[in-house]
């Protein structure tokens, strides 16, 4: 064992989490190593046709902090990095193929990578077998409970959660069943790397503090339709609008289609707002930095809370509602950043909030908050929260706080609020659910 190299394989899909990798390093957050490689993942959903963040000049300014850059669409072509993994019969193959192709040797290989849970960062994991692994989180998913139940061999195996402090005083709930501490990157080091990015070169509009709105594509996760979602940004226009804005700047996402900006230029045009569409590529925190926006206004992007927490930017949130219901199933690992939003932000619909900038809950109130919900997500992987949520639910369930919880969900998992109070006897009446059970039997045989 002396004398072997350590390779650290640092994986990143966005040009974001490679930020957040570059902060990681330049605060010491990485052990020594003898190289440091980055793993380039493009998980587009055609991604030979979008090209992968390191080809962005933007790139240029982190490319020096790895002695190396690789491809993961490369290695395992022609299979796309989000629906493939190893069988387990061939992960030893893949080991040593691609320790071939990398240069590895013997090498003491360490990993980081972002969203465990799923491909490629997990197909990743199972390649290199017995190795550690960091987890780092560049959006608020990390607060919530893990996704799905994790292999004991991929999650014992994971050291810390690295993330940004986006919500101060709030801890990651994700990998907690594995014992897992989060670990924070220093907010100066990634507002430092931010700078860099900034100074890309990048052309952007000589816009100053204009109202900023973050368009999301929710469309492509069949959460909205393409109409509600476009109805969505026409909202955030006019609430932008009605608080006085007269300068609008749209980011779109990169997916989304052009006839959404043409609808919110027709719009603009009838209010009278002098409306700019961003059609470059570009970080939302590169504009914060640009622009210096009066008002940021989204849904729940994580960009929400960077303009918030780490450029001191005032922010409001929209639709929020409408998500908290149509979110399906219900531990859908969206549900989190939703809430924390809803349960963080001001309204844009009410004026008098988003001009105090009046905040929600707490970080005290929200942890109770968050642990009652990734309870109601997640039951099997944390029944250690049940009391938390027992406890959250009996105190703390109102008018307000019904939108964050299913009464089905909840009268599945026995918890208050699940039943109406007159009935609430039920789930532990051991006759009443043996009676249920051999009606949902006769039901389903007399379906046959």
């Amino acid at each position: 064992m002396t004398g072997r190299r350590t390779t650290q394989i640092l994986c990143a899909s966005t040009l974001y989490g490679a930020a957040t990798l570059a902060a990681a390093l330049d605060s010491d957050r990485f052990a020594p190593a003898d190289r440091r490689l980055l793993l380039v993942c493009n998980n587009g959903t055609a991604p030979e046709l979008s090209p992968a963040f390191d080809a962005s000049p933007a790139f240029e300014h982190l490319r020096d902090r790895f002695d190396g850059v690789l491809s993961w669409n490369e290695a395992i072509a022609p299979f796309h990095p989000s629906g493939w993994s190893p069988r387990p019969d061939d992960q030893i193959l893949w080991e040593r193929y691609l320790r071939m192709l990398w240069d590895l040797g013997e090498d003491r290989v360490e990993l980081a990578v972002e969203s465990i849970q799923v491909n490629p960062a997990l197909a990743i994991c199972q390649v290199f077998g017995g190795t550690p692994v960091d987890v780092y989180a560049d959006g608020l998913m990390s607060y919530g409970p893990t996704r799905f139940k994790i292999d004991p061999l991929v999650g014992t195996r994971v050291r810390r959660v690295l993330h940004l402090d986006l919500v101060p005083g709030l801890k990651p709930l994700l990998l907690t069943e594995f014992g897992v501490e989060p670990e924070i990157v220093p907010t100066d080091a990634f507002l430092k790397v931010l700078d860099e990015l900034g100074d890309s070169g990048a052309a952007l509009p000589a816009v100053e503090e204009p109202a900023l709105l973050l368009g999301q594509y929710l469309s492509a996760l069949d959460i909205l339709t393409g109409d509600e979602e476009e109805d969505l940004h026409v909202r955030m226009l006019r609430g932008a609008v009605r608080l006085g804005h007269t300068r609008v700047v749209f980011k779109p996402h990169p997916s989304a289609p052009a006839r959404w900006s043409r609808a919110l230029e027709q719009e603009a045009e009838r209010l009278g707002a002098e409306l700019t569409v961003l059609d470059t590529p570009v970080l939302a925190e590169v504009v914060y930095q640009r622009m210096r926006p009066a008002l940021v206004v989204g849904c729940f992007s994580t960009a929400l809370l960077t303009a918030s927490a780490l450029y001191g930017l005032p922010v409001a949130r929209t639709g929020t509602g409408l998500l908290l219901e149509r979110l399906t199933p219900y531990e859908n690992s969206n549900r989190v950043p939703v809430t924390v939003v809803d349960a963080l932000l001001p309204d844009l619909a009410d004026h008098a909030a988003v001009r105090e900038q009046r905040r929600g809950l707490d970080a005290g109130g929200l942890t109770e908050l968050l642990r009652a919900v990734g309870y109601a997500m997640q039951s099997k992987i944390y029944p250690e929260l049940r009391p938390a949520a027992e406890r959250y639910l009996t105190r703390d369930l109102d008018d307000v706080t019904w939108r964050y919880f299913k009464r089905r969900r909840l009268a599945s998992l026995g918890l208050p609020g699940g039943l109406p109070a007159q009935l609430a006897f039920i789930p532990r009446n051991a006759t009443v659910r043996r009676v249920a059970r051999r009606a949902r039997s006769l039901r389903r045989t007399g379906g046959r």
